[in-house]
């Protein structure tokens, strides 16, 4: 089997921190025995890079257990702000979220992936915090799918190429086919809904933010199955949605 063109184009030494980085995220901290037997790597190898990241403040080590630095959160920071769709739309989820009750989210496409950029709970709303910052495949959100049913044909097929459809309930779209239909009912009518495609039990209405003829994310709102289960609500909070993304639009304009 041949290797893959891209793959000789990668640094070793850069995958390895990588996975100690995303090893210390997983396990909330861990020591160099314990790196270096979860990542099949030599303790002084873990060590040195360990040592690397401390002296940068990308690593802190705290009763003989290494952890993520604040240093993360510095660029973290600075990412999301280089990001107008952040600042656009901050207002207009507050006011979303109070006025609904439910979870709202900005998510921004990057990769193939959406990123949780934002979000805000209202008094009925699931927890923000276990998933802003965290990624998710686009076919199987509202959000996700406004994206793609707003991305060229070609760039859609690239993304199931390069990601696929992988299942996460037992209402996730897997097929092509199907998918290709759900968006085109979703281009007709202007925004998306996810019935426990993503979490089991969760709901959600999403709408696409365009400027200048480009998507540059989505909006949505998520919460229990039971207080989504009439068209009449999916479509009162498509109503707001909408306004809201106008709004959005107008505020990127002049920004």
């Amino acid at each position: 089997m041949g290797v893959n063109a891209n793959e000789t184009k990668l640094v070793k030494s850069d995958e390895t921190l990588f996975a100690i980085i995303e090893q210390l995220k997983e396990s909330d901290g861990a020591g160099v025995t314990e790196l270096a037997e979860q990542l099949d790597m030599a303790k002084s190898s873990v060590h040195k890079h360990l040592y690397t990241m401390v002296k940068h403040r990308y690593v802190v080590k705290r009763n003989n257990t290494y952890h993520l630095g604040l240093q993360f959160l510095n660029f973290g920071e600075y990412v999301r702000d280089s990001y107008e769709i952040y600042h656009a739309s901050k207002l207009k989820i507050h006011e979303l979220a109070e006025r609904t009750g439910e979870m709202v989210w900005l998510i921004i496409p990057e990769n193939g992936l959406g990123w949780f950029l934002y979000g805000e709970k209202g008094d009925t709303g699931i927890s923000e915090e276990s998933i802003i910052g965290s990624w998710t495949h686009l076919h199987n959100n509202s959000g996700g799918k406004a994206i793609l049913a707003n991305l060229p044909s070609e760039q859609v097929d690239h993304i199931i190429d390069q990601h696929g459809l992988p299942l996460k309930t037992e209402n996730t779209i897997t097929d092509r086919d199907t998918l290709r239909t759900e968006l085109e009912s979703i281009r007709e009518r202007g925004y998306a809904i996810n019935r426990g495609e993503d979490i089991a039990g969760i709901h959600a209405v999403g709408v696409p933010l365009i400027f200048d003829g480009e998507i540059q994310g989505a909006l949505s709102i998520a919460g229990a199955a039971h207080r989504f289960t009439q068209d009449q609500r999916e479509q009162e909070l498509a109503e707001y949605l909408l306004a809201a993304a106008d709004d959005i639009e107008v505020n990127l304009a002049y920004q």
